[in-house]
């Protein structure tokens, strides 16, 4: 029989760094906090690889992403050790099969419970996303999901029991950095209001748009500069190259604006990103999917207490409601400039804004967060093995 005290067993399927994905940063930054937090054995992770990696001391095994048999040998071996508890980060692209299906034979021979958490929540998925959702979260013990906007999708579209569902905030990771002003300084924009965007750049960000403000902007307030941070996300540079990047940089030539938008062309470190985030004026998301239930880069943005404009997806109203930011239409640059233009004329307003964002983004940063996972975690591991104890 297994003794109550002892530290449970945690381990987690995802992606991972080295590997370049918001999934692999997010799992990282989870189980460091875990590993920080001493309530739980040491955690562990399967990496989901798609190529060669040399991963840290936390990967205890790798998942073919492609090979199907892999899945099914990984099942058993999980289940022969003594891993009490498997978390399932999920994302429809970082698993085999169309849609990710090769999941579904996994689950099929784990015998192990499992927590599934949701970075990707369709509102209208095909018939296979829908069914695959359905019976990963069907057998999960929890089902995690980042946003409450969430919930009725997943009970309403793929049929979740409601009971299983638990919110849980995207974490952000707490740093102590200097001032707006002084980081203005190091870098090199003192006198400048930056606007800036992070992330993985792909045609689905908007950035055209953003630019597109940005130019309406500047007639009014030459001392804006936008940092388009970030570079070219893997599955695009493997499929259309540097194209979309080189389409945004001729559109800064065509608009005068080179001047007033500088791209920094790096996967940036979460120092780094904090740092920018830090010495931002404005951030902004002007997103094109209405759909996007989760965004890690706004999580940030959030947690560091900046005023966002954003087109209006999903996670984006839920996280600027309360005058936390500004929404802007989608697809329209005239909208997104209106916004930025009015934080930039009323200080007075941006401070407050400032103020209820950074309140309600304390409640995002990992040390809380973590703290929810770990309750959550232990809670189903124990009542396993009440169950399996009753049964025998």
């Amino acid at each position: 029989m297994v003794t109550k005290n002892r530290k449970r067993k945690i381990a987690f399927l995802s992606t991972y760094p080295p590997r370049e994905c918001g999934l692999a940063t997010f799992t990282q930054d989870l189980v460091n906090e875990l590993e920080n937090m001493q309530l739980l054995e040491m955690p562990q992770v399967i990496a989901v690889s798609n190529e060669q990696y040399t991963y840290d001391k936390h990967v205890i095994a790798e998942l073919n992403q492609f090979d199907r048999e892999n899945y099914n040998s990984l099942a058993v071996r999980l289940n022969k050790s003594d891993i009490d508890l498997l978390v399932i980060e999920h994302e429809y692209g970082i698993f085999g099969g169309e849609s990710g299906e090769y999941l579904i034979d996994f689950i099929a021979k784990l015998e192990i419970p499992f927590v599934t958490t949701l970075h990707t929540v369709l509102p209208n998925p095909t018939e296979k996303q829908k069914k695959i959702l359905h019976l990963l979260c069907k057998k999960s013990a929890k089902v995690v999901t980042m946003a409450k906007n969430t919930i009725d999708i997943l009970t309403g579209v793929y049929d979740i029991d409601l009971r299983k569902i638990e919110v849980i905030h995207h974490g952000v990771p707490l740093r102590i950095v200097d001032s707006r002003e002084k980081l203005k300084a190091k870098h090199g924009y003192k006198g400048k209001q930056i606007i800036s965007t992070f992330g993985l750049i792909s045609p689905g960000k908007g950035l055209e748009y953003g630019i597109e403000a940005v130019a309406k902007v500047v007639k009014e307030h030459d001392d804006v500069l936008y940092l388009v941070l970030g570079q070219t996300h893997p599955c695009v540079k493997k499929e259309m190259g540097e194209s979309y990047r080189e389409k945004l940089l001729n559109l800064v030539s065509e608009l005068g604006i080179q001047k007033h938008v500088q791209f920094i062309d790096k996967y940036l470190t979460k120092e780094e990103i904090i740092q920018y985030l830090q010495l931002s004026d404005i951030y902004m998301t002007p997103y094109l999917g209405k759909d996007q239930a989760v965004s890690g880069t706004l999580a940030y943005a959030v947690g560091y207490g900046r005023v966002i404009v954003s087109t209006p997806y999903s996670y984006a109203k839920e996280m600027l409601a309360e005058g936390r930011g500004l929404l802007a239409d989608f697809r329209d640059s005239k909208s997104l400039a209106n916004c930025i233009k009015e934080i930039l004329k009323h200080p007075e307003r941006k401070r407050e804004m400032e103020n209820k964002t950074m309140s309600f983004g304390k409640s995002m940063m990992w040390n809380n967060v973590a703290k929810q996972y770990t309750k959550l975690f232990i809670d189903v591991v124990e009542r396993n093995q009440s169950y399996k104890e009753r049964v025998v």
